[in-house]
């Protein structure tokens, strides 16, 4: 295997697992599923067919979608394999780089992950892709945990470019820098967060999404509005400015004050401002204005920056159909 490209193994052949699979065959690896449970050959060739197919429909969407030819689906696909649980251990062994992807049980990853330390060189990396489970309640089981963290892919795994990449307190730091490497190598733009419940993405959109939730219960407005309202402002904005980037750019002030009210108004301290936006403006760390707030914009041409959000803002314009001429 080239160098360039280790090989990659899944462990678990299930959604995940499929999904990792199409994005690093995309990118030139070769990707072992390995089946975890023992299952009778009947049973594994349906779940061979079953994950084979999903990869290759998965691969024909994206032809159609114009991110390859169909001519090079089977050669991708080629790339892909899956095996039964008792040729594990030998997957394993050719393998440069694990993710786990079983069920989101503790025992049973502590299960998967512990047989399968134990199957790969000592310095190949070991990635659980949990959504829930923090990485040092896994580590313990691990032979060299040094080489361990959390990679948390977002759903479609093959599509959204974000992997958040979360070690625990055993991680080698050099093995931060390979992870991120070769997820940069497939693609994807790796961010680094503490281990801490919920990562960065679903500790967020839990509250959005909860929020919108109670919008609908208090009549707010429809389920429908509502999705517009987050389609064409929330997203449309936030898909540019990042979301500490936008209190930068309106102004610390604004959201204190604005929570203020909310608070006082809905009765509830989950609009609280947390203590750091206090501090930023007592430290006059306001954002654009003062040329600092959770950036920094020190010896930044603030019109230039301006100037370029705006552009990237008018093309999401343009993808939404939304950019129209002047009435004349």
């Amino acid at each position: 295997m080239n160098a360039d490209r280790p090989a990659v193994a899944c462990l678990g052949a299930g959604r995940m697992g499929r999904g990792i699979a199409v994005a690093f065959a995309y990118a030139g690896h070769a990707v072992t599923m390995i089946d975890v449970k023992s299952r009778s050959p009947e049973q594994f060739a349906g779940l061979e067919a079953d994950a084979c197919d999903e990869v290759a429909k998965t691969l024909a969407s994206l032809a159609r979608f114009g991110l390859l030819r169909d001519s090079d689906a089977q050669t991708i696909m080629s790339r892909v394999s899956v095996v039964p649980a008792k040729d594990g251990s030998a997957a394993l062994a050719s393998a440069n780089l694990v993710f786990e992807g079983v069920p989101e049980v503790v025992e049973l990853k502590r299960e998967v992950l512990a047989a399968a330390s134990k199957s790969v060189r000592p310095d190949v990396i070991i990635a659980s892709t949990t959504s829930t489970i923090l990485v040092d309640d896994l580590s313990g089981a691990i032979e060299n945990p040094g080489r361990f963290l959390n990679v948390h892919w977002l759903n479609p795994a093959y599509l959204i470019p974000l992997v958040e990449v979360s070690p625990g307190a055993a991680t080698d730091p050099a093995v931060i820098v390979r992870i991120k490497d070769l997820l940069e190598g497939i693609g994807k733009v790796p961010v680094v967060c503490a281990a801490r419940p919920g990562f960065i993405v679903p500790r967020i959109q839990a509250l959005a999404m909860n929020e919108a939730a109670r919008m609908v219960e208090e009549g707010v407005a429809s389920a429908e509005d509502i999705d517009r309202a987050i389609k064409y402002g929330f997203g449309f904005r936030y898909a540019v400015l990042g979301l500490l980037e936008f209190i930068d750019w309106g102004g610390g002030d604004i959201l204190y004050y604005a929570s203020r009210y909310l608070e006082s108004a809905l009765g509830s301290d989950r609009y609280r401002a947390p203590e750091v936006i206090l501090r930023n403006m007592r430290e006059g760390r306001i954002g654009l204005r003062t040329g600092a707030g959770f950036l920094d914009y020190s010896g930044l041409d603030v019109d230039a920056y301006r100037e370029r959000r705006l552009a990237e803002l008018v093309d999401m314009l343009r993808h939404f159909g939304l950019a129209r001429p002047p009435v004349l």
